[in-house]
């Protein structure tokens, strides 16, 4: 009985340990952002109405430059859901590249062209990609499109590539929690969204490899009690014009991709030796510095393929929102962000692992707002501008400041990082 009795107390303590620590990892963020109401005090006045979430990471390196993680997080819950928005794009690269390597057939790799055709409801074919050096398209320049300035086109061609089963099921294999159930702007519904693409790749006249038409007979149901959201949206199903919907928006066959897993994607693929060999992505030596090059890499490094010539897209911080999402101004040649983006509905979000090289300084990201002030959908009215883009980018300013004063025992070797663009 008495050592029934101490086991419970042992346990006990372990509980209110944990809960202190947690409570300490909470407090970090929420004293950084009191400590410039200036730059937040919109924000922190209802949270819970912007729906933030974030999670900080500070990395220190033992002798061996091997990478010891600390996490900090912020209003951090699985189940308040929110629209990831392109967000998805990075783990379907990921796995794009996986299903590549799996398939492991002579003369397929990301630069093998490749031939989409239709034949189901709402697909359409591909036979050439004029962005392209070459003019056909690839798994490869899909993925640097992807990386660069986030192409709806391109992300929807990989989740064709992959299968809608391959691509959840792969994913959580390895532990995360997620749901990437549809195409990206061309009206998917949850059954369209099963059927993915004919595909072929091949070499001159030679076929390499070929896959049918693929419907995927697993369902993902919703298991969030959070999914509807605002006061109303706009239709255009009916009415080209869009028609006012009075009644909250339902998100639940929408893609669900929580911060928790976004950021454990982003740790997994930065840093793979923290994480369990069973968890690690089936990734090259060359996959992974090909991620991480276009990750980093600005459109005007594009090399011309694609040519991010126009004033959409031509500035160093079109998919940067840390430190940067408020100002079209470069950013200094010091700092790279390793990242990806989105922002959709009023969400607005990033992922990112950034690094200055000058001041050996490197540091893990995530967070998400919601500016949606008319609570509409679809009507095209959110405060990115005067909201969003600006917390984002104090957010980060605010957090790297903090690292330029924290103190490391020792000097990270950062060049697994650095590459020529």
């Amino acid at each position: 009985m008495k050592s029934m009795k101490k086991k419970l107390v042992f346990l006990a303590i372990v509980a209110i340990m944990a809960i202190q620590a947690r409570a300490q990892q909470d407090k970090l963020i929420t004293d950084l952002l009191e400590s410039r109401r200036d730059l937040f005090g919109t924000v922190l006045s209802d949270p819970a109405k912007y729906e933030v979430q974030i999670i900080y990471t500070q990395i220190d390196r033992d002798k061996k430059n091997r990478p010891i993680l600390t996490h900090y997080t912020y209003r951090l819950d699985d189940k308040q859901y929110f629209y990831p928005a392109s967000t998805v794009k990075l783990p379907t690269a990921i796995v794009a590249l996986e299903k590549i390597n799996r398939l492991n057939i002579k003369g397929l790799d990301r630069e093998t062209p490749l031939r989409i055709d239709s034949a189901y409801t709402g697909q359409t074919a591909v036979v050439t990609d004029e962005t392209s050096p070459n003019g056909l398209p690839s798994i490869g320049h899909y993925i640097k499109k992807i990386l660069l300035v986030s192409d709806n086109d391109a992300y929807n061609r990989l989740y064709e590539f992959i299968g809608q089963e391959e691509l959840n099921e792969s994913l959580h294999a390895k532990g995360f929690n997620l749901r990437l159930i549809h195409r990206l702007s061309v009206g998917d519904t949850q059954e369209t969204a099963r059927y993915t693409n004919p595909i072929s790749f091949y070499r001159g006249d030679e076929i390499i490899y070929q896959q049918p038409l693929v419907k995927n007979e697993k369902s993902y149901p919703n298991t969030l009690t959070t999914t509807l959201k605002g006061k109303g949206y706009m239709s255009f199903r009916n009415n080209p014009n869009g028609e006012l919907i009075e009644k909250p928006m339902d998100f639940s066959d929408k893609n669900y991709y929580p911060l928790s897993t976004m950021h454990k994607v982003l740790q997994t693929l930065i840093f793979p030796e923290t994480v369990p060999p069973g968890q690690r992505f089936n990734l090259t030596k060359d996959d992974y510095r090909f991620l991480y090059r276009h990750m980093s890499m600005y459109p005007k490094e594009s090399g011309g393929y694609p040519a991010y010539t126009d004033t959409c897209c031509n500035y160093d911080s079109y998919c940067k929102f840390f430190m940067y999402g408020d100002t079209k101004q470069p950013i200094p040649k010091n700092i790279r962000i390793f990242n990806k983006v989105g922002d959709a509905y009023g969400y607005l979000l990033d992922n990112s692992y950034i690094v200055d090289f000058e001041n050996n300084i490197e540091f893990m990201l995530s967070a998400v707002i919601y500016v949606n002030e008319d609570g509409i959908f679809n009507d095209d009215k959110y405060e990115y501008e005067s909201i969003g883009f600006p917390f984002m980018a104090n957010l980060g300013r605010v957090i790297y400041a903090h690292e330029l004063k924290r103190k490391r025992q020792n000097k990270p070797d950062l060049i697994k990082f650095k590459f020529t663009y």
